[in-house]
């Protein structure tokens, strides 16, 4: 599986960016997909995850009600629509996927076989 993140960029506090991952290789729509985060000097922080096939999305507590995972199966491709951007929301941030992970393991991104790139996001005050 190849993961493509995309979607990055500067925005004002208070604001909303969306993020994208594209995966090709493999139909994604039965693995665990991932988002975890890392700014600079610190250690790389989980921040979203979902199985849709197994009916459960999981979130960092820092963006629990302010981000949101989501997926189109047709484009292959999952999403991290953020609200209300904080300037501590700022790191670079990766996608990931994993054919069989448990929920409780989904927080752990050594668990994660594959992974994007990383996209900048950049918050402002």
């Amino acid at each position: 599986v190849q993961l493509q993140a995309s979607g990055g960029g500067l925005v004002q506090a208070g604001g909303s960016l969306r993020l994208s991952c594209a995966a090709s290789g493999r139909v994604i729509s039965n693995y665990v997909m991932g988002w975890f985060r890392q700014a600079p000097g610190k250690e790389r922080e989980f921040v979203a995850a979902a199985r849709w096939s197994g009916g459960w999305t999981y979130y960092g507590d820092s963006v629990s009600g302010r981000f949101a995972i989501s997926r189109d199966n047709a484009k292959n491709t999952v999403y991290l629509q953020m609200n209300n951007l904080k300037p501590e929301d700022t790191a670079i941030y990766y996608c990931a996927a994993d054919p069989g992970l448990i929920r409780s393991r989904a927080t752990e991104g050594k668990e994660y076989d594959y992974w994007g790139q990383g996209t900048l996001v950049t918050v402002s005050s």
